[in-house]
């Protein structure tokens, strides 16, 4: 894990009792601040330490500074181990080829809310960056659970979308509960998704729910007011995914 993570991260180590190893940052003394990671550091520390189940970095830092990413996807795609991401200060990557690849082109997964958002992602393209597409919201075990613990089957599926050892896209066009649920496993520091789309539509909880993921630090593409919907959240992937297709 980065020295240089955001406080999030280390509430999750807390709250999960997780053991951890860090790799600390370069530093750029001629401007006084960290840098980013050293693959070769990152690949030593895997050669020392088997036990180690994921890599969490910070690309780019609060200054700005990217470490070279698909090096280190490579070294732990090569170890067998996910690479989280924290991509917040640049959730404009990928919109022009003068910045770095972002997320996607890196091989995030996306999850949706409906499986009408999800027939709508196109998958052929999406899978060219290495991700799928999930949603999880008509599952037997997803229902079963929901009814059990009295909460929605939209809350449920965010949970076990958290689970996927991979950078997550959420697409959310219909539940905003699902934000809601996103919003409070952010504030607790459980999770952190790499991007957030959430364009539900409706009345009740709708705008509130948006509001919340406007107040966090994570990517978002987020409408204001009661429109949105499943088709809105499948089209903003499409140009997201085909915007990654023209520059390459």
């Amino acid at each position: 894990m980065s020295r240089n993570c955001h406080k999030a991260a280390y509430h999750g180590v807390f709250l999960n009792r997780l053991r951890v190893e860090y790799i600390y940052p370069q530093i750029i003394e001629e401007f006084g601040i960290q840098g980013g990671l050293v693959p070769e550091d990152v690949e030593q520390v895997l050669k020392t330490d088997h036990d180690i189940q994921a890599v969490l970095v910070v690309s780019p830092t609060y200054d700005g500074i990217v470490s070279d990413v698909e090096k280190i996807v490579e070294i732990c795609h090569g170890c067998g181990i996910p690479l989280i991401v924290d991509e917040a200060h640049g959730a404009h990557f990928g919109f022009d080829p003068y910045f770095p690849k972002n997320a996607n082109e890196n091989g995030a997964d996306i999850v949706t809310d409906t499986n009408m958002a999800l027939a709508g992602v196109n998958k052929k393209e999406l899978a060219k960056y290495g991700g799928e597409a999930h949603c999880f919201m008509a599952e037997e075990e997803v229902a079963k659970i929901a009814k059990e613990r009295g909460v929605t089957r939209a809350t449920v599926s965010m949970e076990k979308a958290a689970q996927i050892e991979k950078p997550v896209i959420f697409a959310i066009g219909n539940a905003p509960t699902a934000l809601i649920e996103l919003y409070e496993m952010i504030q607790s520091g459980s999770y952190r998704p790499a991007f957030i789309i959430g364009v539900p539509v409706g009345f009740v909880n709708v705008e509130a729910a948006k509001d919340l993921i406007l107040k966090t630090d994570v990517p978002y593409i987020i409408n204001r007011g009661r429109k949105g919907g499943s088709n809105v959240a499948a089209a903003i992937c499409n140009a997201l995914l085909y915007e990654l297709r023209d520059e390459n």
